[in-house]
């Protein structure tokens, strides 16, 4: 895909969404994704700009309101492939609502969601999936509550298709958007994506440090297993945790 030439990016020097936006340029490339029938769709915030950087149809919509419209979208056109890409708060603060209910839906979607663990676009406020003890200059003492586990909870509501990667590692983390694309029915993939301003507690060090991937010889089709992988805190599995076949 071709780059787009002299266009600002409104974002800061080393954060984790460049990264994400040129593995979603090789994806799109590699896949031979026909621009004509591709729909990126966003809410509000730092990640929910990427569409803008690329030569795609695009919706840019209100803060957490990304996934019903992308819904709309595919349903009123259901041969367009149809990717939400928006942040951790979006998705599962102001839009958490429509994420659980994305997932019983089960629309032939791709959600993509930028996971810094921060609110970047207001300037550094803790979000639904900030670890116990992060400090930010709201919650100066530190979260006190426990973050928000996104693919436990998609594996719970027993969601068509359910990943985790890090932005760091642009070759695996490619794999798995190409495939949740390629998935027919609704398909999360959380990428944790360091925010070199706000955010100097999980650093591309610390995802580094505190990731692994998932073993060959898992397999994504046990949903209890998913589960219980989903829960891990001690480091944070890397991979498709789960992947099913219900009907769309």
């Amino acid at each position: 895909m071709e780059e787009m030439k002299r266009h600002d990016i409104a974002w800061c020097p080393g954060c984790g969404n460049f990264a994400i936006l040129n593995t979603m340029k090789k994806v799109i490339d590699e896949m031979n994704l026909d621009g004509k029938n591709l729909v990126f769709v966003s809410g509000i915030g730092q990640a929910a700009k990427a569409p803008q950087y690329l030569d795609v149809h695009y919706f840019n919509g209100l803060h957490g309101r990304a996934l019903p419209a992308a819904v709309g979208i595919k349903t009123a056109n259901p041969a367009l492939t149809v990717i939400v890409e928006s942040g951790d708060g979006c998705m599962y603060g102001e839009g958490g609502n429509h994420f659980m209910h994305a997932i019983r839906r089960n629309t032939d979607i791709t959600a993509i969601v930028h996971d810094n663990m921060v609110y970047g676009l207001t300037k550094g406020q803790a979000s639904p999936t900030s670890m116990k003890g992060f400090k930010t200059p709201l919650q100066i003492d530190g979260v006190v509550l426990e973050p928000f586990n996104p693919l436990a909870v998609a594996v719970a509501l027993n969601a068509s298709f359910v990943a985790r990667a890090f932005a760091g590692d642009a070759e695996k983390t490619k794999e798995i958007i190409k495939a949740a694309i390629g998935h027919r029915g609704f398909s999360v993939v959380d990428i944790l994506q360091p925010c070199v301003t706000f955010n100097k507690l999980n650093t591309y060090q610390w995802f580094r440090e505190n990731t692994y991937y998932l073993e060959y010889g898992y397999s994504p089709h046990d949903r209890a297993s998913a589960f219980t992988r989903a829960l891990e805190s001690e480091k944070l599995p890397l991979g498709i945790f789960y992947q099913n076949s219900l009907p769309e």
